[in-house]
């Protein structure tokens, strides 16, 4: 163990990272140790494995792979071959699908190939407005989403929830040809089934982007949608703890035909490839498969479990604390606070927290009088947190240290802020405590010496 050609392979490349680009090779140490000494709570991250960071560092990315297992267009693939098929073995396990594709780039990819091979440019997308926790791919003006297709938003409930007959009136009204369930900053249980009623009544195709919580789908945590909407898609690094990448996944409507006679199945593979994907990174496939071996494990069904307590005890916790806390608390991994009165910004908020060691992304909300650089919001999760072993009496301190500094923190302009430096010094150490009391599983610690030119660096 340890002396095989990858482990040598592996050991003798940041000998030589090292050697032949030291600047380089600084900065990727201390992001590392950034991430060992800072408290992690976005959403829409996670901390890989090293197991599943040492599979996109293999030779497997030198392979050119256009095609799939068994139809390539190069040779020299054999064993490339096999370790794709065991990606989509794996997939279709965690999520009880009859079909996956693994090859997509990104889970935004996914959404991509899914409109380009189901829709022709000006068709109708109905998708959850960005504003009340849409993603790009949904349909918003910014993505080619909203560009090549008519879009058409839904929002949420005085509440904060989705309101399904607004959206089924929404369908009636518009007859949408897609339908996009799921979210990217939406904290409670999307009701697939309704969805999936809405989208037959006028003729839809319903497709649900798991990528936030695809993670607690696969544990059982969250109903699942891959035999309920046509097609299933997600990320691979948000909450299945993978590398950047994407899957697309089919229950049992992988064998439908389609209007030109092709299935579903069909007519999704030749979009990834040839249609908009070139050669799939097999480095990236491999870390998919080792990730996706993790979860069918116990321990991962155990974690996700604890990320959805945590999550809201989190939320309990803050909101006991006199925080607004939208949608009136969580069912995911996912918090979401209106900062807005408190007569904050989202991007100040995330930067006093950020410089104290809380890692946290702004966010808009529902009605946001700001822009998507700035928000009214902030969205905190629970992955990391979880990952770390830390439970529900943790999520008391972690609500502390982020009460503390938007107590403290005073706006200077829409961006800019002002931040009592013992606060800053106190919270920091606090939250460098948690960190080091709560390691990254199976992460090599960094040695002190380290963090103590890492900080030096830093502050030069």
């Amino acid at each position: 163990m340890g002396t095989g050609i990858l482990a040598r392979t592996a050991a003798h490349g940041v000998g030589l990272l090292a050697e032949r680009d030291a600047e380089l090779h600084g900065l990727l140490e201390r992001e590392q140790i950034r991430q060992h000494e800072t408290l992690a709570m976005v959403a829409a991250a996670s901390t890989a494995d090293p197991s599943v960071l040492a599979c996109e560092a293999t030779a497997t990315g030198n392979v050119t792979t256009e095609g799939y297992p068994g139809a390539r267009y190069h040779a020299g693939c054999e064993l490339v071959d096999e370790v794709e098929r065991l990606a989509v073995r794996r997939a279709k396990e965690a999520f009880g699908a009859r079909h996956a594709n693994v090859q997509p780039h990104s889970g935004s990819t996914a959404n991509q190939v899914v409109l380009c091979s189901l829709l022709r440019p000006g068709d109708t997308v109905l998708g959850m407005d960005l504003k009340a926790g849409g993603h790009l791919t949904h349909g918003a003006s910014a993505s080619m989403s909203g560009r090549f297709f008519t879009p058409v938003r839904y929002g949420l409930d005085a509440d904060g929830l989705i309101d399904y007959p607004a959206v089924a009136e929404l369908a009636r009204a518009h007859r949408p040809r897609l339908i996009f369930c799921g979210a990217s900053s939406y904290p409670r249980t999307i009701d697939f089934r309704r969805f999936r009623e809405i989208a037959d009544e006028v003729g839809a195709y319903l497709v649900a982007d798991i990528s936030h919580i695809a993670g607690l789908v696969a544990a059982g945590v969250h109903p699942s949608p891959v035999d309920v909407a046509h097609v299933t898609t997600t990320s691979t690094y948000k909450q299945l703890y993978g590398p950047r990448g994407g899957l697309i996944l089919l229950g049992r409507d992988a064998e439908l035909r389609l209007p030109s006679g092709r299935t579903l199945r069909a007519t999704l593979e030749d979009a990834v490839f040839p249609y908009l994907q070139g050669t799939p990174r097999l480095n990236t496939v491999a870390a998919k498969a080792r990730a996706l071996a993790e979860v069918a494990t116990p321990a991962f069904r155990e974690r996700a479990g604890r990320i959805v307590t945590t999550a809201r005890a989190l939320a309990a916790e803050l909101d006991r604390l006199g925080h607004h806390v939208l949608a009136g608390g969580t069912d995911t991994h996912m918090v979401l606070l209106d900062v807005g009165r408190r007569g904050l910004t989202g991007v100040i908020a995330e930067q006093a927290l950020e410089s104290c060691g809380v890692i946290v992304n702004k966010n808009s909300i529902p009605g946001d009088p700001h822009g998507p650089r700035v928000t009214s919001g902030v969205r905190l999760g629970t992955n990391v947190l979880a990952l770390r072993g830390m439970g529900v009496a943790e999520m008391a301190e972690c609500a502390a240290l982020v009460d503390a500094v938007l107590r403290a923190v005073r706006p200077d302009g829409d961006r800019n802020h002002d931040l009592d430096p013992v606060v800053r010094a106190e919270v920091a150490a606090r939250a460098a405590d948690l960190c080091r009391r709560f390691p990254l599983p199976d992460h090599p610690l960094p040695r002190p010496a380290l963090v103590e030119a890492d900080r030096t660096a830093a502050a030069v």
